[in-house]
């Protein structure tokens, strides 16, 4: 089939360069569950997605109830129902990542495994972290760093995280060592606040698409539910975007869940957000939290990619620079160095909040979620290091995050993909509805599968508890050789088609600052899907 014409709705500022970095060195998805609260996990894939899809246009879904045990059932004589429930979380959200590593793919040894262009990490700066972690200013060693530390961190780390917060986030006034608490990840900080603040079986409003891993997060440990405030990607009203959120979608949202005996305790906010890379404004995060204090609701924020903002014309603000929050003691903000420092496995998150009964509910916590001496020995030396992270990193990183950014970028308007971004994170948040022979969740699936097949990992959309069949996360902070392929195998897969399907509601392709232009485009394609013994049944990471 020739290569189609580009359609292309995008806003082009200059010409993209050629996509070169520096040669410096050579399931069933965790996310909220179901419209109604006896949805269960098992429906996923089954008879509840089909209705869901099925629905009239005019029935919008406005928001859903997750109840992660309502169809479960236990497999194993060995464990409670407890852990039964956590291995098969852990069972169905891991497979596909499984499978990657089953296959993954190497340049010299593995030239035809699988690329990972699903989990969201940041490999393109290895080399300046190498070197900067390499420094003899890391290694130390004395008697402290070796014993019980206070559970909420090294004072010595939570006075250089409070110093840290305070200059990145623009803090108004400088921030306090003791609203610290240092833990081994924003995951644990999910369960953690989640456990101390709900009563089981209690919710948070989340809106969705969101990171869906948050599920698990939340309820494993506390037995916590999340409610979706459910998105569109149809721009209608007063609305400037797709898949913008308001303050009336959080009171339906809020409204329906009481109204189902359900309560909420608490909103969930990260910004920028997950997987759609949407920056909030001031003005928005002020309405949000305006919202959250009306309800007397907690507001847990994760910033976790506040430093990966790498489009010079996006302005980013965190929560933390607001001057006078509407209820302190109920804002509760999170940050790691997992995102902005490409450091996913050494496992240092931060909690910051003003509130003192939650800071040494979280604390006591960290018994089973700290960090080694040495660990939070390295992290403040990184944090204090202002000359390195301001002059060599960011600036390095958000170079290369915009070289890989940008090639993505192209390749998807030449293969007439219309997508969402704004600038920020590892990803983009990709359209991919026109390439469904129907517009199900089962047929995302397929194609997923497809695309594994063809040995490139993305995440689909219902992993992330995204209402629109079709849509797909790809992750771009990856080295050029293996963005090439991958991107060359994503081709493959769509253009691998004969037959036409029908054009589903158009969406805005959005880059950042750009205007906002429709997308109405056929390919003359359809889905062709092997059922593959190796893969059937293989469901996508729930990993970031």
């Amino acid at each position: 089939m020739p290569r189609p014409r580009p359609s292309s709705p995008y806003s082009a500022r200059s010409p993209s360069p050629m996509f070169t970095l520096p040669q410096k060195e050579s399931r069933k998805p965790t996310t909220c569950p179901g419209s109604v609260s006896t949805r269960g996990l098992h429906s996923i894939y089954g008879d509840g997605l089909e209705r869901e899809a099925a629905r009239k246009p005019d029935q919008k879904l406005l928001y859903g109830v997750g109840d992660p045990t309502a169809m479960f059932s236990s497999d194993s004589p060995h464990l409670s129902s407890r852990g039964s429930i956590i291995k098969w979380f852990w069972d169905s959200a891991e497979e596909g990542y499984r499978t990657y590593h089953m296959d993954e793919y190497d340049e010299d040894k593995n030239p035809g495994g699988i690329i990972n262009l699903g989990t969201s990490e940041n490999k393109l700066c290895f080399d300046l972290l190498s070197r900067r972690l390499s420094h003899s200013d890391m290694l130390r060693v004395e008697p402290s760093l070796l014993q019980y530390p206070d559970w909420r961190g090294h004072l010595f780390l939570r006075e250089e995280v409070a110093s840290f917060l305070s200059f990145y986030c623009k803090s108004p006034a400088p921030l306090k060592p003791e609203n610290v608490v240092v833990l081994n990840g924003c995951a644990s900080l999910f369960s953690a606040l989640a456990t101390v603040l709900c009563e089981v079986g209690e919710a948070f409003l989340i809106p969705a698409p969101y990171y869906g891993a948050i599920t698990q997060h939340v309820y494993l440990y506390g037995n916590v539910r999340l409610v979706c405030v459910y998105l569109d990607s149809e721009v209608t009203g007063l609305e400037t975007h797709p898949f913008q959120l308001t303050v009336d979608k959080l009171e339906m949202a809020l409204q329906g869940a009481i109204s189902e005996g359900v309560k909420v305790k608490g909103l969930i906010l990260i910004n920028p957000q997950n997987p759609l890379g949407d920056i909030y404004s001031p003005g928005e995060l002020r309405e949000y939290l305006e919202f959250a204090k009306r309800h007397a609701l907690h507001v847990m924020v994760d910033e976790v990619y506040m430093l990966s903002v790498f489009e010079e014309s996006v302005g980013y603000r965190s929560v933390l620079s607001l001057e006078g929050l509407p209820d302190p003691q109920k804002t509760h903000v999170m940050w790691a160095t997992s995102k902005d420092f490409g450091m996913s496995g050494l496992r240092f998150g931060t909690l910051y909040t003003e509130n003192q009964d939650v800071a040494t509910a979280v604390a006591s916590l960290c018994r089973y979620h700290g960090l080694s001496g040495f660990v939070q020995y390295q992290m403040a030396q990184l944090l204090r290091d202002r000359d390195w992270i301001n002059q060599v990193y960011l600036p390095e990183n958000h170079a290369r995050l915009k070289a890989a950014h940008t090639y993505v970028s192209e390749e998807l308007r030449a293969m007439g993909v219309p997508f969402l971004s704004h600038g920020a994170g590892f990803f983009i948040w990709v359209d991919l509805r026109k390439f469904l022979p129907e517009a199900t969740f089962e047929e995302e699936r397929l194609l997923w599968r497809r695309f594994l097949e063809n040995k490139v990992l993305l995440s689909f959309g219902k992993a992330f508890e995204c209402k629109e069949p079709g849509w797909f996360r790809l992750v771009f902070s990856d080295k050029a050789h293996r963005l090439r392929l991958g991107m060359q195998r994503i081709r493959q897969v769509l253009e691998g088609k004969s037959q036409v399907a029908e054009d589903p509601p158009s969406c805005q392709t959005q880059e950042p600052r750009g205007p906002h232009r429709r997308v109405r485009r056929r390919l003359c394609v359809s889905l062709c899907v092997r059922q593959s013994s190796t893969t059937s049944g293989v469901l996508p990471s729930s990993r970031e």
